[in-house]
């Protein structure tokens, strides 16, 4: 336990926060939490296919568990998510938006599943990211249609599970479709869970598991964000609602999907290191969702209650919540350098002012917030007054979605580079 009578200053509260960040990321690596959840070794061939940025390390991971086991495979991960592997080919392309590469990779990989017998074994390796990284286009549909939906989903504000229930059909491979390919063999999917609820047919848009929304449902998310579709794609969505009505998928029986990392497992890892110091955590959730901005101003709210009153706990205290909110760039916008976690925190800053006694800190536990090369960003009571020094004033950059620029300015970015794991965003306000 620490020493109650230690003053929480600025070096002793960042510490906490980085601490608590690092230990929720590698509650997550795969080389920690893969083994465990392995079958036994198969009769016939095993092949290893997968996709998201934690893919690579999987595969990794799955290498060092089974060094006698002759796999074979390919898996495809985000540009710079690459991990060193003796068998599984790692293959890389672009997040968010799907290029060549995906298309390639995604055909690659249904190669790899097609001619097995029910002796054989894939393993799927499934993370958050796979969706881009997996783009193998509808019959009737070209890559540059689904990059189009792509970027109109991106900016209109829809959840990460609306989008992925759009994604899926548009896809030949989502949507359960590649374990359909690969009958009859049987299909073991180990998931790194990234979005809220942990549903498993919308983490990478679920290509070995049967989709849990409609193609219905895809079309009224189109119309509720006014999507502007071309002919083609709508016509695409439109005839996957009527071979619904004519029949639902149906999945093997001997499949199994499997949890092995989650972002509640990481909140609580990360709560664990508050207690070891002496610090309240209170669970706030792993699956919000909402605006950046809402968010931000409604939790810095909560940490102004917990510093003033000591409600809904007293002090010293984190809280900590998890899921992935939302960045809608409006028209009149700026269209500056940020993510959403930067964006929630400085919405959270500028509501707090400075109020003395309260940190924060919020990043992608894949060390990529958004597009950019930082995971997210730490304020402390002082960021705003060093800021209005270097001249940045937080309205503008809010106005702007220009939050990187602002955390860069004062040199609170969160930088940690590819972490090779995924389990969504981390958000810890800690208030002393």
């Amino acid at each position: 336990m620490p020493d109650a009578g230690v003053a929480w200053d600025n070096a002793r509260a960042r510490t906490l926060l980085r601490s608590m960040f690092d230990a929720a990321v590698a509650s997550a690596d795969p080389f920690v939490v893969l083994a465990k959840h392995l079958p036994p070794k198969p009769k016939g061939r095993c092949i290893v296919v997968g996709a998201g940025k934690a893919s690579a390390a999987m595969a990794a991971a799955l290498e060092a568990a089974w060094p006698d086991v002759p796999l074979e495979g390919v898996v495809v991960t985000r540009d710079g998510h690459a991990a060193p592997t003796r068998h599984v080919r790692i293959l890389e392309a672009s997040h968010p938006v799907p290029d060549a590469r995906s298309e390639a990779a995604a055909r690659a990989i249904m190669h790899a599943v097609t001619g097995l017998g029910p002796d054989d074994l894939v393993i799927a390796l499934v993370s958050g990211g796979g969706s881009s990284l997996l783009a193998l286009p509808a019959p009737g549909l070209t890559l540059e249609d689904k990059r189009l939906v792509g970027r109109q989903l991106l900016h209109s504000g829809a959840t990460i599970t609306e989008m992925n229930t759009v994604r899926r059909y548009l896809s030949a491979i989502k949507g359960g479709r590649l374990a359909q390919a690969a009958s009859p063999a049987q299909v073991l999917t180990l998931v790194i869970s990234d979005v809220p609820g942990d549903d498993p047919s919308v983490i990478a848009s679920g290509p070995t598991v049967p989709p849990s929304g409609t193609a219905a449902d895809a079309l009224r998310i189109v119309e509720r964000y006014g999507l502007d579709l071309s002919p083609t794609v709508r016509g695409v969505l439109e005839q996957a609602v009527a071979n619904q009505q004519d029949h639902k998928p149906v999945a093997d029986p001997r499949n199994r999907v499997v949890l092995i990392a989650t972002p509640l497992m990481a909140l609580m890892a990360a709560a664990d290191v508050a207690r070891q110091q002496g610090v309240t955590p209170l669970m706030l959730g792993d699956a919000l969702e909402g605006e950046s901005q809402v968010a931000g101003i409604l939790l810095g709210g909560m940490a102004r209650s917990v510093h003033a009153h000591g409600l809904p706990v007293p002090s010293p205290a984190v809280l900590l919540s998890g899921g992935e909110t939302t960045v809608t760039i409006r028209a009149g916008e700026g269209t500056g350098k940020g993510g959403r976690n930067t964006e929630f925190l400085l919405s959270c800053a500028h509501f707090l002012g400075g109020e003395s006694g309260i940190w924060g800190l919020a990043g992608d536990s894949d060390g990529i917030d958004g597009t950019e090369d930082a995971a997210g960003a730490i304020f402390a009571p002082d960021t705003l007054a060093r800021a209005a020094q270097a001249g940045c004033m937080p309205e503008p950059f809010l106005r702007n979605h220009d939050s990187y620029s602002f955390f860069k300015a004062v040199d609170d970015l969160l930088m940690t580079g590819p972490t090779l794991t995924n389990v969504n965003d981390i958000r810890l306000l800690l208030i002393t």
